[in-house]
């Protein structure tokens, strides 16, 4: 079982730390799922308990200028790891402006997750930044545990807002209720409503757009990142 890759391409690092830093506030504890084309960020919980489930999906090709790895057997080519996504987000922190990062699976008195880093320097020579960040393997019998999610049928798709607009209303709206509504519809119209005893606040949002259902259907996760390489929906009630 071995795993390492390479990182050159600035864009792609920095693409890759975003992925990771957002994945980092969703959850303390996920799987890493490596295959030779792919990488998966999973977490797995129970939704009738007020968990999340996490179905992140990363083409290795778009991030990555090296990928090799070997899984646990030739019929099953894969590893599964888990790890605390906080700790890989605060290695890859350090690797502004790095020329290279490289990642591959150690063994330093316990199974690692090995990112050196690659600095700039004055002189000839480079720094090297290393973090080992210790993962736990997941046996083979236990993989049947984080499959892809199945959604349930909905009735509208559709494209979100800019972010960081979405993300401003939000923490707004935060501040006088713990509760939000998001309404859709086959317009491209999206609305973050908010009802209490004293107050009742809309934002609207318009011309949207609404995804096609073969995009839908198989482009279907359930954690969102809206960038071409990682694919991302959202399944939202109709508004009435």
């Amino acid at each position: 079982m071995r795993f390492r890759a390479k990182i050159v391409d600035l864009g792609c690092l920095n693409h890759f730390t975003r992925v990771s830093n957002t994945i980092s506030k969703l959850a303390k504890t996920c799987t890493l799922r490596l295959s030779p084309d792919k990488l998966y960020f999973i977490l797995s919980d129970k939704v009738a308990n007020g968990g999340v489930s996490m179905w992140c999906e990363l083409g290795q090709g778009n991030f990555f200028d090296e990928f090799q790895m070997e899984g646990v057997a030739a019929d099953h080519n894969e590893i599964y790891l888990e790890l605390t996504p906080e700790n890989l987000s605060r290695a890859l922190k350090t690797a502004q402006n790095a020329k290279t990062v490289k990642i591959k699976l150690t063994n330093k008195h316990c199974p690692c997750l090995t990112v050196a880093v690659e600095l700039p320097s004055l002189s000839s020579s480079s720094r090297i930044v290393t973090h080992d960040i210790p993962v736990g393997v997941i046996p083979r019998k236990l993989w049947t545990d984080f499959r892809e999610p199945t959604v349930p049928d909905f009735d509208v798709s559709i494209y979100l807002p800019v972010l960081k607009t979405m993300k401003s209303v939000v923490e707004r709206m935060k501040n006088l209720s713990s509760h939000v509504i998001i309404e859709a519809n086959l317009k491209g119209e999206m609305n973050l409503k908010i009802e209490t005893d004293l107050v009742c606040i809309t934002t609207h949002f318009k011309d949207l757009g609404n995804p096609p259902w073969d995009i839908v259907h198989n482009r279907i996760v359930h954690f969102i990142l809206l960038h071409e390489d990682v694919s991302l929906q959202y399944f939202i009630p109709a508004l009435s």
